[in-house]
C-alpha cells in the first residue's frame, strides 16, 4: 500500500514535470516566432554586376549605396537574396519577342542575363504577396526596364520590361484581372505604354517629362480600341515640387484608380525624378516620395488587399537615389 501511494506520488510529479516543461517549450517557442514583414525587399548580387561604360549612369554603384543605407539604418533584414535558378523565358515571352531574346543573348549577354535576373527577383516578389510571405515587396534591381522593346537591343538602359512582364505574370498564375501599374520616373515608361496600350485589364499611369527622353508620353494619348481611357500620362515640367506632383496624383490618379478597382498594384519606382538628379530636372523631395507612396499604398488597401510590388527604375544620383528607395520602404513597411 505504501509502495503504492510512492509510486502515484512520483508519477503525479512525474506529470506535473511534463506539463510545465512544455508549457515552457510552448513559450520560448512564441517568444522567438518573428512577426512577419510588411514589406521584403528583394535583390541579389548579380546586380553589382554589368557596366555599360566606364562612367555611365546606369552603373552598379546604385545597387551598392542602396544596401549600404538599408544597412545604416537597420533595414538589413528586410533584404532577401533571390534564388535564380527559375526559368522565366516562358513570362518574358508574354511580352518580349524571340527575336528580341536572341539578339540581347548573343550581343549583350551579361546584361540579358542581369536584365533576366530582375525579372526573376519580380516574379519571386509576386510569389510572395500572393502565398502571404510579405505584404508588399520592393524589388531592388537593375538595369532599369519600362524602356525595352523588341528591338534587339538595348533602350533607355532597358533590356527587358520587368514590371510589363509581371504584370503578365500576376493576370495569368495568380487569376489578377485587373492591373495598375503607376510610373513616377522621370522619364516616360513608353515600353509600358506601347506592350498595353489596348489593353483595358491594365491601367498605366505615367508622371514624367514628356519632352525629355524618349520624347513620348503626350497627354493626348489615351489608348486604342478597347485600351481608351486605361493610359494616363501627365506632363510635368522641370522644376516640378512635391506639392505639384502629390495634387496631380490625387486629383488624377486616385479618382481613376477608385474607378478602376485594381487586384493589384504594380510601381515603376524610378527616382530619377528626385531633386539634384544627373537626368532629371525635378525638386521632388524623400518627404514627397513617401506621400506618393502611400497614395499607392491606400488605392492597394482599398481595392487589392494590400498587394503592391514596386520596381527599381532610374535613379542615378547614387546618394539620392538610396534616401529616396529608403524613404519609399519605410512607408511600405509602416503604412496603416
Amino acid at each position: 500500500m505504501k509502495n503504492m501511494k510512492t509510486r502515484r506520488f512520483f508519477l503525479n510529479l512525474l506529470i506535473v514535470f511534463f506539463v510545465f516543461l512544455f508549457m515552457k517549450l510552448n513559450f520560448f517557442a512564441k517568444a522567438k516566432k518573428k512577426k512577419p514583414f510588411n514589406t521584403r525587399v528583394l535583390t541579389h548580387p548579380i546586380f553589382l554586376k554589368h557596366r555599360m561604360s566606364k562612367d555611365h549612369p546606369e552603373r552598379p554603384e546604385r545597387m551598392k549605396f542602396i544596401l549600404d543605407i538599408l544597412k545604416n539604418n537597420n533595414y538589413l533584414s528586410y533584404l532577401e537574396n533571390v534564388n535564380l535558378d527559375r526559368d522565366v523565358e516562358k513570362w518574358i515571352l508574354k511580352i518580349h519577342n524571340k527575336k528580341h531574346l536572341s539578339s540581347l543573348k548573343k550581343n549583350f549577354p551579361l546584361a540579358e542575363k542581369v536584365s533576366k535576373s530582375a525579372v526573376q527577383t519580380c516574379l519571386k516578389g509576386i510569389d510572395q504577396i500572393m502565398n502571404n510571405k510579405a505584404k508588399n515587396i520592393f524589388c531592388a534591381v537593375r538595369p532599369p526596364g519600362h524602356h525595352a522593346l523588341n528591338t534587339g537591343k538595348d533602350e533607355g538602359f532597358c533590356y527587358y520590361n520587368h514590371v510589363a512582364i509581371t504584370a503578365k505574370y500576376a493576370q495569368e498564375k495568380y487569376n489578377l484581372k485587373k492591373i495598375l501599374i503607376v510610373d513616377w520616373d522621370y522619364h516616360h515608361g513608353n515600353s509600358t505604354e506601347y506592350f498595353f496600350y489596348d489593353d483595358p485589364t491594365v491601367l498605366f499611369f505615367s508622371s514624367h517629362d514628356q519632352f525629355a527622353y524618349p520624347g513620348t508620353g503626350s497627354p493626348s494619348r489615351k489608348g486604342i480600341g478597347r485600351g481608351v481611357g486605361f493610359n494616363i500620362n501627365v506632363h510635368l515640367p522641370c522644376r516640378t515640387k512635391d506639392e505639384d506632383i502629390i495634387k496631380i496624383y490625387q486629383k488624377k490618379l486616385v479618382p481613376r484608380a477608385n474607378e478602376f478597382k485594381p487586384d493589384l498594384v504594380l510601381v515603376s519606382a524610378g527616382f530619377d525624378s528626385r531633386i539634384n538628379d544627373l537626368l532629371g530636372c525635378y525638386d521632388i523631395t524623400d518627404k514627397g516620395f513617401e506621400e506618393l507612396t502611400k497614395i499607392v499604398m491606400k488605392i492597394s488597401s482599398n481595392y487589392s488587399n494590400g498587394r503592391l510590388l514596386s520596381v527599381l527604375e532610374g535613379g542615378y544620383n547614387l546618394l539620392g537615389n538610396a534616401k529616396a528607395s529608403l524613404a519609399h520602404i519605410k512607408i511600405l513597411d509602416n503604412f496603416h
